[in-house]
């Protein structure tokens, strides 16, 4: 029987020195799921992500303040690297090993430590030295090519997919599955992570067309990118959308028979480009004739794969995400009131909660610089000539 409310990472220490997005929302994961995660930045800019990204990426951590181009601070990551059990830096390659806060140098004093570099084309190969944000990584991936409306109509998401998926999510599988390893056999492991790879690995479905077809069909081409009329959104009469997802025929079949179109039932999935341009003016047609309100009305417990296209605000406050208790609102000293997204990951004998609000730079270094062995008379030397703030 689970003993309630116990987290699976209680006891794994984490020392997050990465900045922005992908490594502070992957350790926040770790965090939400248990562990003690350390957020470590710099005395100078430190981690310059907006407050309000701050916020909502490094809940249920603490801070501390190194400067790590001094010897002493470099003594005192090590220091607390020796009883981590993860290292997590976004820094670009060489720049870890410059402030001696790489994995050769960290793995000396703890040799289970798992260490993992997340950079944006890994630490090899030809572009591993580049710049790059979200976009460059899709673009390269062959990701942005498939995203839009059309060829001429490429399109932009508000939801960094390459940060997240490639980088954050890829991060957490590595840095899981290395733990596991390093507890059986006692010896940690370098992960190498490049958010461009992880974002390549997720192409499967154009991967799927290439295979069998011999290219990808361009962006809004393809079976989920607007070639069908059952799979795509439609602007109803007050300007809202209805995400139709109809792609099987018993959902098909059952939207048809509830709008009154048996004329529709055949062309669900012809192949016919003709047809199903007709279809979706049809639909279009149809549906923009009446405000979003009524066509959940007319289509309220139709097992059919139509929803509407909700705000984020207006998804925070959905009876679904309630009843999964997804959403929490905080209030911060600082960073101010925020509403938090809470962990997916539901398992039994476990409660995601939020133990701490994102720490401020530095707002638990003494705390912590006790935990790693220094005195009062330490902390103050360190603290006094602004290596550890």
């Amino acid at each position: 029987m689970d003993t309630p409310n116990t987290a699976p990472l209680a006891g794994i220490r984490i020392l997050d020195l990465s900045r922005l997005l992908p490594g502070p929302l992957g350790a926040q994961y770790l965090a939400d799921l248990g562990a003690d995660v350390i957020k470590i930045e710099d005395t100078q800019a430190g981690d310059y992500a907006p407050p309000s990204l701050r916020a909502v990426c490094n809940r249920n951590k603490r801070g501390v303040r190194l400067d790590l181009k001094h010897p002493e601070g470099q003594a005192a990551l090590a220091a607390l690297a020796r009883d981590a059990d993860v290292v997590i830096e976004s820094f670009r390659p060489g720049v870890a090993k410059r402030l001696k806060a790489d994995y050769p140098t960290l793995s000396q004093h703890n040799p289970r430590l798992v260490y993992c570099s997340i950079t944006g084309y890994g630490q090899d190969g030809p572009q591993c030295d580049a710049a790059g944000h979200d976009l460059n990584y899709s673009a390269y991936a062959g990701v942005a090519d498939q995203m839009g409306c059309g060829p001429d109509q490429p399109a932009l998401s508000n939801l960094p997919v390459a940060d997240i998926l490639g980088g954050s999510l890829t991060a957490v599988m590595g840095i899981l599955a290395a733990l596991v390893d390093a507890q059986r056999t006692g010896r940690g492991r370098y992960v190498d992570i490049a958010i461009a790879d992880g974002l390549l690995a997720g192409a499967v479905v154009p991967l799927a067309t290439l295979n069998a077809q011999g290219e990808t069909r361009p962006a809004g081409a393809d079976s989920l990118s607007g070639a069908l009329a059952c799979y795509g959104q439609y602007r109803t009469q007050d300007g809202r959308y209805l995400a139709v997802a109809a792609l099987e025929s018993k959902f098909w079949n059952a939207l048809c028979q509830r709008l009154e179109r048996p004329d529709l039932l055949p062309l669900h999935r012809d192949g016919d480009s003709t047809q199903q341009a007709h279809v979706k003016s049809e639909l279009q047609r149809l549906f923009g004739a009446r405000p979003l309100s009524h066509w959940l009305d007319v289509l309220g417990g139709v097992d059919c794969c139509v929803s509407p296209v909700l705000t984020l605000s207006e998804s925070l406050t959905h009876p679904q995400f309630a009843a999964r208790a997804m959403v929490h609102q905080t209030r911060h000293a600082v960073y101010g009131t925020s509403a938090q997204i809470a962990s997916p990951v539901k398992m039994s004998g476990f409660q995601f909660a939020i133990h701490r609000q994102a720490p401020l730079p530095g707002e638990h270094t003494d705390q912590i610089l006790r935990e790693a062995g220094y005195d009062t008379a330490g902390i103050a030397s360190l603290t006094g000539r602004g290596i550890a703030q």
